[in-house]
């Protein structure tokens, strides 16, 4: 039975992606490989919920996925204060696809 899981987004760019989920959306880096440089893979953590950021060049090197950028893909994260996390990333300039309200889950 499954345990535990992560939803795996690719990038040309990974330094933006950490500065975006890391620095701006607050979420905890948990891995990065390798661990000096550039990284090729991290993972973030919020709450139960693992996102993980690779590079397209690595997922194809790795694993042989031709990964696409910006392929449909949803990230679902939870806050309180739906108004006040999205003025936070509109006003740093985020590229905001869709904000839904909060839900009970």
């Amino acid at each position: 039975m499954l345990s535990d899981g992560l939803v795996n987004l690719y990038t040309r760019d990974i330094e933006a992606g950490i500065r975006f989920y890391r620095d701006l959306l607050g979420l905890d880096e948990t891995f990065r490989t390798p661990a000096e440089g550039t990284p090729e893979h991290v993972e973030f953590r919020a709450g139960g919920f693992t996102l993980g950021l690779g590079t397209v060049e690595a997922a194809r090197r790795v694993h042989g996925i031709d990964a696409s950028p910006g392929a449909p893909a949803a990230a679902a994260l939870w806050t309180d204060d739906v108004d006040g996390a999205y003025a936070e990333l509109e006003s740093a300039d985020g590229n905001l696809v869709e904000l839904v309200g909060k839900r009970s889950r």
